[in-house]
């Protein structure tokens, strides 16, 4: 940890709270994360939050190319020193959640997400993947362990949530490594864990993904109530209208949103789609 130390202390780098920086410099945590994330010689890597360069360069030097973004220009020369020598980085000092990703991926091949996360970006990042790109084949992201267990949730379950939903949609997720808060410089007040979601689309069988988004919404409206008041209240529908809706998509009346697995909902999304109620 002393050498990362040394290159931040030289540039005068200072930690800045709103972008939740930890950086990583432990050798076999780096490699690791590589190796998890099925990179290659023919694969490109998009990063997002670069920090410090340690991660960028352990995956340059197994990837084809490596665009790796960060907000914070005050890395530029810390970059700079730690990515000497490659010449497959692309460093963009952008905000990955406000880039136009339809433009950039007119520039790039298929490529994978790493990234080593925040807790505030981490869900809009990964809605922003799953509904914008067209060139993504998976994502491997350290996030907190707490985030890692609802991504990867099963339904009738505390941890199952909205995102969990979503995430089913198109990929496959599974936590690949846990990781100590003790590798990270500073150290954060939670450990985390990679998660590794790859891409398949077409996994779960719905008629339009914007009415699938608009249901689990819905379902997850209030967690505290019925499905059938959430129908109710998110759609206007009438009492017997969403009876009907959840007997056409053979769920329990009774039945709470977050107790119906990403396929009953896409069920469900199909019904409420056909009934024209949809909110797009």
């Amino acid at each position: 940890m002393q050498e990362l130390r040394t290159v931040l202390q030289k540039h005068g780098f200072h930690f800045k709270k709103q972008f939740g920086q930890n950086f990583i410099s432990d050798t076999n945590l780096l490699r690791s994360i590589v190796e998890a994330s099925g990179i290659t010689k023919d694969t490109t890597v998009v990063e997002i939050g670069c920090g410090a360069g340690t991660l960028t360069r352990a995956l340059a030097e197994a990837a084809k190319q490596v665009y790796a973004f960060d907000i914070d220009r005050d890395l530029q020369p810390v970059l700079a020193e730690t990515l000497s020598g490659l010449d497959n980085v692309e460093v963009i000092f952008r905000d990955f959640n406000k880039l136009d990703l339809k433009e950039f991926e007119k520039e790039i091949e298929e490529y994978t997400v790493v990234a080593n996360l925040p807790y505030y970006i981490t869900t809009p990042l990964v809605t922003k993947l799953l509904e914008e790109s067209d060139k993504v084949q998976g994502l491997s992201i350290m996030v907190q362990e707490e985030v890692a267990e609802r991504f990867c949730a099963k339904e009738d379950t505390p941890e199952y949530g909205s995102i969990t939903a979503a995430i089913a949609l198109k990929g496959n997720a599974k936590i690949v490594k846990r990781v100590s808060r003790n590798l990270f410089y500073p150290r954060p007040n939670v450990d985390s864990a990679v998660v590794k979601i790859e891409f398949e689309r077409g996994r779960v069988a719905v008629k339009d993904e914007k009415a699938y988004r608009q249901t689990v919404k819905c379902a997850f409206l209030n967690r505290r109530k019925t499905l059938e008041n959430n129908l109710v209240n998110f759609f206007k529908l009438t009492r017997e209208q969403a009876k009907t809706a959840l007997a056409d998509a053979g769920v329990d009346e009774k039945a709470r949103g977050e107790t119906l697995s990403p396929q009953r909902l896409a069920k469900l999304s199909d019904v409420l789609l056909d009934m024209g109620v949809m909110k797009f």
